[in-house]
């Protein structure tokens, strides 16, 4: 191994010394930082939040201080449809209530998998896997999907937030604690020979702790409620004795099989127009599978601006934190011109961010409304889930180009996928490793 040598070194800071421009420009980052520094304020200008096609969604939600936003996203998509359908104003559906049955299934999930391998040593990659991250608060469209058809929905007003499911880091710590403790005891009742009974009665066990953790730290997710509220129009409603399966068919009323992940990773490993999953990734046992089609750009685009079109929102997944400035919500590739602040080249393709670990889905958001000149389209709106104090009220502008390069997921309805390619997602999916980037929660 070549090491660093003094004169090398020395040669390095002389260089740089006698560049004026990167003294100047030192003078600058020092004190302001790289962000603020590199910042593009004509980005601003060319993303105005102005949309051909713009869906009426109504107030914005915040997930506060947690993980939850893939599921605020499909909330959301389901509330922008209530909105409409039913007049409501400033209406959410329970995101504590989804939280809730989401931990409940990851543990049970992760012990499952605990059990798969626990003929593996410690050391396998599966196995550490497994134990660095029992469980999290992020997740994928179908994993929120299981539950959805599982434990149906509820309404704000009937389960809200928790100071635990607004800020989950101790919820998450403690989960986690328990379940590495409980994989402790799983993997040596394994290893002691023990008969299945045995080993799924201490499951259960484990699991009676798990709910009581929960429900101590969320609330009890109701079986029967009252679902009361006033219409624009002002008229009173009252629906009695509904449970949360009942809820989600009479209000939401949507076929969530009608629906399919649509993915781009231009990478040499998932050709296109073939179908994915991944193994190891869910939360309920015996609920649906995480799976994907993956395709071009292009045709990625096209399939969300078609839903859209039809009046739509679209859920989608990207990774939220390159390239964007919070406070004004803009999502561009020059938002930050940080290759002329330092002049140095930092670019890399899609494929190659991927490959090795440089960007991947870290936050879901719903796609409400693209603006098309020309038959092309030039930049989307995106309404997140961090408050009404980010964005345009808590709306953020992407430029055509971000979409491109920072983009990974969007589900759209079946009905807009060619034959062929509803075939090929419905093709025996290939599985990618529990660590592919396709594997990300968002």
């Amino acid at each position: 191994m070549s090491q660093i040598t003094n004169e090398m070194t020395a040669k390095f800071a002389e260089a740089f010394k006698e560049n004026n421009k990167h003294n100047a420009l030192a003078r600058s980052v020092i004190k302001n930082g790289i962000s603020a520094s590199a910042e593009n304020f004509e980005t601003q200008a060319n993303n105005v939040p102005v949309f051909s096609v713009d869906l009426a969604t109504g107030k914005v939600a915040n997930q506060k201080q947690s993980g939850r936003c893939w599921m605020f996203a499909a909330l959301n998509t389901f509330r922008h449809k209530m909105l409409n359908s039913f007049k409501l104003k400033d209406f959410e559906l329970s995101q504590n209530y989804t939280f809730f049955w989401d931990k409940y299934e990851k543990a049970n999930y992760f012990y499952e998998n605990v059990l798969a391998t626990a003929d593996q040593e410690l050391t396998s990659r599966k196995v550490a896997f497994l134990m660095q991250t029992p469980q999290q608060d992020g997740g994928q469209w179908d994993m929120i999907v299981s539950i959805f058809q599982k434990y149906g929905v509820v309404p704000k007003s009937v389960m809200p937030e928790s100071s635990n499911s607004s800020n989950s880091r101790d919820l998450n710590n403690y989960l986690n604690k328990l379940l590495r403790k409980d994989a402790v005891t799983l993997r040596s009742l394994v290893a002691e020979g023990k008969a299945d009974e045995e080993i799924q009665k201490a499951k259960e066990d484990m699991l009676q702790n798990v709910f009581n953790f929960l429900a101590m730290s969320l609330g009890t997710p109701p079986t029967e409620f009252d679902f009361e509220y006033r219409d624009e129009d002002k008229n009173y409603h009252l629906d009695q004795h509904l449970t949360p399966q009942s809820f989600f068919e009479k209000y939401v009323g949507v076929n969530l099989d009608d629906y399919v992940s649509i993915i781009n990773a231009p990478t040499a490993d998932k050709p296109y127009n073939k179908s994915y999953t991944v193994e190891m990734l869910g939360n309920v046992v015996g609920g649906k599978d995480v799976k994907y089609l993956n395709v071009d750009m292009s045709t990625f685009k096209k399939l969300a601006i078609a839903q859209l079109e039809a009046g739509e929102s679209v859920w989608f997944g990207c990774d939220v934190g390159q390239s964007s400035t919070r406070e004004s919500g803009i999502m561009a590739l020059d938002a930050f011109d940080v290759n002329d602040l330092f002049d140095i080249n930092f670019t890399m393709t899609k494929a190659e961010r991927l490959d090795f670990g440089e960007s991947l889905m870290t936050h879901a958001m719903v796609l409400t409304g693209v603006d098309i000149v020309d038959g092309q389209s030039t930049k989307w709106k995106v309404e997140n889930s961090w408050g009404e104090k980010v964005g345009d009220n808590g709306f953020f502008v992407a430029s055509d180009e971000w979409m491109d390069e920072y983009t990974y997921q969007i589900v759209v309805r079946k009905e807009f996928l060619t034959p062929e390619q509803l075939a090929a997602f419905e093709a025996e999916p290939t599985v990618l490793a529990p660590w592919d980037p396709m594997g990300a929660l968002a």
